[in-house]
């Protein structure tokens, strides 16, 4: 399916189920060779089975190039016992992030990430190559934002995040900043700790070529360091700026330069495609399973019956919690007050 990437068969029956913390994905110790099996249960690309597993092996396969991902070592092709396919990864030996106290090493990953060379434009597929990230990524967020009617917001949110469905449209028009391989998934959560210190990100599925910015959100944001309970953490607004200080120390000057002034805007628009992702869950959540995975149409399938009943509790608790119009003047208040971080990138 991808050269060099061994198809590989693996039956259930000798593997070890590991505890799921995610809605996309299950995954399975490999006894006695220091692999796990990735199985997805759905597509957050809207992707079908071939594709989306297709898809996640570029990410897995161009991340690890950095030294701060898991390497791909086969897949799985879709079969009825693997209706998704899988893929077989390095399980990284880690502990969970404590923040604030791992952020550096996050912004060293994260770092290293976006430092790897740019491919040729006609070398980046299958992943998304956005010439106009900010632009492309606002049209992702216009299309969740279909569900803030039916999610019945407090009429205070939902003012709010029009309001700042609006300020993106003005920014989004205002030029163009640098394109990297970047996560667009990386929350605390989806890192690991290594004894040497050094922090490797282990979920790879959503990555594109886009704005970094988007991953220094991501990593930082009230509804990222809140949505792990592992990971759970109140970032003060000092240890925010000291987080994106160490990205722009670890990056190559020229992008740090280059990206600097998205850097807030693109924070913003990363807290819009979080808060209507919410809105989106929050509608889907509730519709019946899809009865069947296909090989050629979306397999995004965000039903409630697709995952533990604890873990979606979890879900649903912090997603009532960021779409409360409270916590979203809370998060608001990091751009429209002057704090640490807006001292730096100012």
């Amino acid at each position: 399916m991808i050269p060099g990437v061994p198809l590989v068969e693996i039956g259930r029956e000798t593997l070890e189920p590991l505890p799921t913390t995610g809605l996309a994905h299950d995954h399975f110790r490999v006894p006695g060779t220091g692999r796990l099996l990735r199985v997805p249960k759905q597509s957050q690309m809207a992707l079908a089975a071939r594709d989306n597993l297709l898809y996640q092996a570029a990410c897995f396969a161009r991340a690890s190039a950095s030294g701060h991902a898991p390497r791909l070592h086969g897949l799985v092709a879709p079969s009825p016992e693997w209706p998704m396919g899988a893929l077989l990864v390095d399980e990284i030996p880690g502990r969970p992030p404590i923040l604030p106290d791992d952020l550096p090493a996050i912004a060293m990953a994260i770092g290293r990430i976006h430092g790897l060379p740019l491919p040729p434009a006609e070398a980046r597929a299958p992943l998304h190559d956005q010439a106009d990230p900010v632009a492309a990524t606002l049209e992702e967020v216009r299309r969740q934002a279909i569900h803030l009617e039916a999610a019945e917001l407090h009429p205070a949110a939902r003012a709010a995040i029009e309001h700042e469905l609006e300020a993106a449209a003005t920014f989004a028009a205002g030029g163009r900043p640098p394109v990297t391989l970047i996560s667009f998934d990386a929350h605390p959560g989806n890192f690991l700790i290594r004894s040497d210190g050094a922090a490797v990100l282990v979920d790879l599925e959503k990555g594109r070529y886009g704005c970094p910015g988007f991953d220094l959100a991501h990593a930082s944001l009230y509804t990222s360091t809140t949505w792990d309970v592992a990971t759970y953490a109140e970032l003060s607004p000092d240890e925010v700026a000291a987080f994106y200080a160490g990205w722009l120390a670890a990056v190559p000057a020229p992008l740090a330069a280059a990206a600097r002034p998205w850097l807030m805007s693109t924070r913003r628009l990363m807290w819009l495609w979080s808060v209507t992702w919410c809105a989106k869950w929050r509608v889907q959540s509730a519709r019946a399973r899809r009865a069947e995975t296909t090989t050629t149409g979306s397999t995004e399938d965000w039903s409630a019956e697709l995952s533990a009943a604890e873990l979606i509790a979890h879900v649903r608790g912090r997603v009532d919690h960021y779409l409360d119009p409270d916590t979203i003047t809370r998060i608001r208040t990091e751009w429209q007050s002057r704090n640490p971080l807006t001292d730096l990138l100012a």
